[in-house]
């Protein structure tokens, strides 16, 4: 076998390695996205639960309508943005009596794009509002995307 062949199968291992390694990474973002998701039992739960927080607050009725209003304005901006996020999951990192800092982590589709954002929030209680700062920005792409793309997205993660 010449060198040539040789370096032809080598080339085709590393690019099967590499079509291996994608396709792990998807399937694993699959696993962690049902795993996101909850089942009708938990669902009718949470909102018993939530049902039985709120009385004397706002009506079931008011609160349906204020759902129906946000599933139509995130389909709105959806279909403007093209942006469809497909999972997202939070996790707390640290709670202090100063504030909350959360870990996020969305994965989603522009179009055709793939993408992923993790990012840190802190969330710190001001009388009777909430401020809340991003750090740790990251965001995460196919590497096979435009080029252009790319320079971009490095350019917008940001670590503080």
């Amino acid at each position: 076998m010449d060198e040539s062949s040789f370096q032809a199968y080598e080339d085709e291992i590393q690019a099967l390695e590499e079509e291996i390694r994608l396709l792990t990474e998807q399937y694993e973002d699959i696993q962690q996205e049902e795993s996101t998701f909850f089942s009708n039992e938990e669902i009718l739960e949470s909102m018993k639960s939530f049902q039985d927080e709120t009385e004397g607050h706002e009506s079931l009725s008011d609160l349906k309508a204020q759902l129906e209003s946000l599933e139509r304005e995130l389909s709105f901006l959806t279909a403007v943005t093209g942006f469809h996020f497909t999972s997202h999951s939070k996790k707390t990192v640290e709670k202090t009596k100063n504030g909350t800092v959360k870990k996020h982590r969305l994965s989603g589709k522009c179009y055709s794009l793939s993408f992923q954002l993790e990012f840190q929030l802190l969330e710190m209680p001001n009388s009777e509002k909430v401020s809340a700062v991003v750090s740790d920005l990251s965001i995460i792409m196919d590497s096979r995307e435009d080029s252009n793309v790319s320079k971009f997205v490095s350019s917008v993660s940001v670590h503080k």
